[in-house]
């Protein structure tokens, strides 16, 4: 590790989500003086992320003339946690927009600028209704739900000072054994009765949660800007996806999710899941960055193996 925060100051929203909690031990052995906002009290953010880091519950919590060296902005509430009812997407749009706006009026309010702002996105930025076709950083936002909550999160970030370095994270599921979509796809394979969700053709932009961390860490060391897909180059079909993780448990996988279930479901929010992208992480690797794990197979292997 390099040492770059050399004791400098970091801001983190989103620190005790999935994220988060693997971001925190990097960014403290690299020697940042992390704080984390939270809604969570202190006591709770130590708990979760140890005692070195401070949390704070507001701004005005802050309590130094600077502000921070670096800040890096990963909050937002599940977006597949419940249904999308029309309360559940301003909920959605609050904590991503809302809170992206706030916290970039309160960073343009010091005199200097955070030298760099690393912000969170999602590949949903590109909408559903390209199908497989590759999809670099350039290519336009799409026009569902999803994606244009992406794109007003981004225009909410690309507010901060224009002396800011700003680098928007555009990721895809990221894949761990006990935390998030992987996890909670392991039972029903485990049990031999996993498979495909439709017809499995849909592709699912993934990255391993060490390339996730490693690829934040990438983007804050280097001097590079812009927006960053943060998935595998590789990504599979739903279908190969699930197949692959049959083999990875030594399971069969050809139990079907119907799209009608899955829609009965989960309402408006089955889309994310019956319809895929496939973008491509081309800024990332032309920055430099290596993938430690490209293909589905070594990934698996390595988180559950």
């Amino acid at each position: 590790m390099a040492n770059e925060g050399k004791g400098r100051t970091l801001l983190l929203t989103g620190g005790t989500g999935f994220v988060g909690r693997f971001l925190v031990p990097e960014l403290l052995a690299d020697g940042w003086q992390v704080v984390v906002l939270s809604r969570q009290s202190a006591q709770a953010v130590a708990s979760i992320l140890g005692s070195e880091v401070r949390a704070i519950g507001r701004f005005d919590e802050w309590g130094l003339e600077e502000g921070p060296a670096v800040c890096i902005n990963l909050a937002g509430e599940g977006i597949m946690d419940r249904r999308w009812t029309p309360k559940r997407k301003e909920v959605l749009r609050k904590s991503r927009i809302g809170l992206t706006h706030d916290l970039v009026k309160w960073l343009n309010s010091f005199p200097s600028p955070p030298e760099v702002f690393l912000s969170g996105s999602a590949v949903g930025y590109y909408g559903i209704e390209r199908g497989d076709k590759p999809l670099t950083e350039d290519e336009p936002a799409g026009r569902d739900f999803a994606a244009q909550l992406c794109h007003d999160w981004e225009q909410a970030a690309r507010a901060i000072n224009e002396k800011s370095r700003l680098c928007l994270i555009r990721t895809g599921i990221v894949l761990h054994g006990k935390h998030g979509a992987l996890a909670r796809m392991l039972p029903p394979f485990r049990m031999g009765l996993g498979g495909p969700i439709g017809e499995g053709r849909q592709v699912m932009p993934w990255i391993h949660i060490q390339d996730m961390v490693s690829g934040i860490i990438h983007l804050l060391h280097n001097e590079v800007s812009g927006a960053f897909n943060f998935a595998s180059g590789t990504s599979n079909s739903n279908l190969a996806f699930a197949r692959a993780l049959g083999k990875a448990l030594h399971r069969p996988a050809v139990m079907p999710m119907p799209a009608f279930a899955l829609k009965a479901l989960l309402g408006e929010s089955a889309v994310l899941l019956l319809e895929g992208q496939h973008p491509v992480p081309g800024a990332l690797e032309a920055s430099g960055f290596r993938f430690a794990f490209p293909d589905i197979d070594g990934a698996l292997q390595d988180l559950l193996g």
